[in-house]
């Protein structure tokens, strides 16, 4: 049975609805980690798409116990406020794409760090709905979306995250949109029921097409 998330503080309008991924989609996540790891030490090689296995000491050229990136990746998180960026033009295509819809953030992390995350979209003006969760993505947004019969769109840069809102929410338009990156040539591909763009202008248009056609 899927789990029940709290859902209290997302009220959505009679409009479209756009659930939005946050790293690597909206917030730059990749780039100012290595920076983060290199600032302490460490260097990320992107072997595969893992972090885990291929975060490497610089003093031995060692990989990292997996206990020890995961832990690196929650410092990461509990500091983001003073490393991620906006990623590419995030700001002002989900500022245009708010105009005529509702925007709910889903990002893939523990709830605690909630509060920092929302301060850092808050100082870029992205002051829609956040939601942090670890649960399947799926499940979560047929929850927020229920039974409306208004069009809906999901963007994210991770293909399994796509198979879950697709079995979840079949009517759903599924966008992939991920930076270009060393470690994201390793990602695996969504399947053909999902478009695929490079940047954000691209996604701003095929989420405008499918809410003009719905």
């Amino acid at each position: 049975m899927s789990e029940i998330v709290d859902l209290a503080h997302v009220r959505l309008t009679d409009r479209p609805l756009v659930v939005c991924d946050v790293d690597d989609v909206v917030l730059e996540f990749v780039m100012p980690f290595q920076r983060f790891l290199e600032s302490l030490g460490h260097r990320l090689e992107p072997r595969s798409y893992r972090l885990h296995g291929n975060i490497i000491s610089t003093i031995d050229q060692r990989p990292l116990a997996d206990a020890l990136v995961t832990q690196l990746i929650l410092d990461f998180f509990e500091a983001q406020e003073d490393w991620q960026t906006p990623f590419g033009d995030a700001v002002k295509s989900l500022k245009t794409l708010g105009d005529d819809a509702d925007v709910v953030f889903l990002t893939a992390m523990p709830p605690r760090y909630t509060e920092m995350r929302r301060r850092l979209l808050d100082r870029l003006d992205l002051t829609f709905p956040l939601l942090a969760t670890e649960s399947p993505k799926g499940p979560v947004v047929r929850q927020m979306h229920g039974r409306r019969s208004l069009p809906l769109a999901f963007i994210d840069d991770m293909a399994h995250n796509h198979v879950s809102v697709a079995e979840s929410v079949p009517e759903c338009l599924l966008v992939h949109l991920m930076p270009q990156s060393d470690i994201h040539k390793h990602a695996p591909k969504p399947g053909p029921h999902v478009v695929q763009v490079t940047d954000w202008q691209a996604a701003e248009r095929e989420v405008q097409r499918h809410f003009a056609g719905a």
